[in-house]
């Protein structure tokens, strides 16, 4: 009898890598893109168990997974060890590394040297950069340079106490304008696609209609390309206040606080582990060790009995 309860699974033979072309004939066809960061094997096993498309190692992971309070304090050194956890864990989406802030900014050579760096040292396929301006020129270079690039407009975490705080982007009529060029500079530059966060919908609609490549939102309404959400976020690991675009799909907090405790409960009254969790050994093995322990025993405690003079 059915349980009733569907697996989400995608079987790994009916999958086949994702590449740039497939997602560009996706964007083209209207089929909808799936994109969710991950920032660990676990996290990437996970989403590739759930056919994802695109897994981004995204910088969030700066406030989700190493405890800092703001996304600009992660070092490429970091992103790096978690880029390569997630490329263990990836057989068919196409994984994206997130250039963290002060990597790039600086110059067309710095920006690609550390493009490669991701590249080479955690095997993602892309890298994302964010905001119009300079990151425009960087993302032309880096493009230049063989590496494919995603851009990300609107909320960019990275400078968002410039922006004036984590607050939608692109509400005035200036500012859906400069946003809109920016968008257009990033796919003349050469980006494959480009990310827009917390946006409103219409305007985020409007751009993207105007854009040949692929558009992914993040609160940005449903008019792009496909959709990202964080992984911590979709699953409900992190905990507080979250961004109104945030939908749960379960409580794993609270699921992994109330397994967490019955284990301590257990551990305190004794019920674990219990004979089903340990190891036998054979009767004859046992009766030979205990033998010798207490040959042991006895050789100590006569050691013990010899009564030793200080040395004059």
């Amino acid at each position: 009898m059915s349980s009733g309860v569907r697996s989400h699974t995608v079987p790994q033979a009916d999958r086949v890598a994702m590449t740039l072309p497939r997602l560009q004939e996706m964007k083209e066809n209207g089929e909808p893109i799936v994109m969710v960061t991950a920032y660990d094997f676990p996290s990437a096993t996970v989403a590739e168990a759930a056919g994802v498309d695109l897994v981004l190692v995204g910088d969030s992971a700066a406030n989700v997974v190493l405890g800092y309070d703001r996304t600009d304090l992660v070092s490429m050194e970091e992103m790096i060890v978690l880029g390569r956890a997630v490329r263990r864990g990836l057989k068919t989406a196409l994984m994206i590394g997130d250039m963290p802030m002060g990597s790039y900014e600086a110059s067309d050579e710095l920006a690609i040297t550390n493009a490669q760096r991701l590249i080479k040292e955690t095997g993602c396929q892309a890298v994302k950069l964010e905001a119009g301006g300079v990151s425009v020129q960087r993302a032309k270079a880096i493009v230049a340079a063989g590496i494919p690039v995603m851009g990300h407009l609107g909320l960019t975490p990275q400078t968002a106490t410039a922006l004036g705080g984590y607050k939608a982007q692109g509400k005035s009529a200036k500012a859906a304008i400069q946003m809109s060029e920016d968008a257009r500079a990033l796919q003349d530059a050469g980006c494959f696609a480009v990310v827009f966060e917390a946006v409103p919908a219409e305007i985020a609609a409007t751009i993207a209609a105007r854009l040949d490549i692929i558009t992914i939102g993040i609160g940005a309404g449903a008019a792009t390309s496909g959709q990202v959400l964080v992984f911590h976020d979709l699953l409900g690991i992190t905990t507080g206040h979250m961004a109104k675009f945030v939908k749960r799909y379960a409580d794993v907090h609270e699921e992994m606080v109330a397994a967490v405790g019955r284990y301590a409960a257990e551990v305190r009254g004794g019920s674990f582990p219990g004979p089903e969790h340990a190891y036998a050994i054979d009767e004859e093995e046992l009766a030979e060790f205990r033998s010798h322990v207490e040959v042991e025993e006895d050789a100590f405690a006569s050691a013990k009995s010899w009564e030793w003079e200080p040395l004059a």
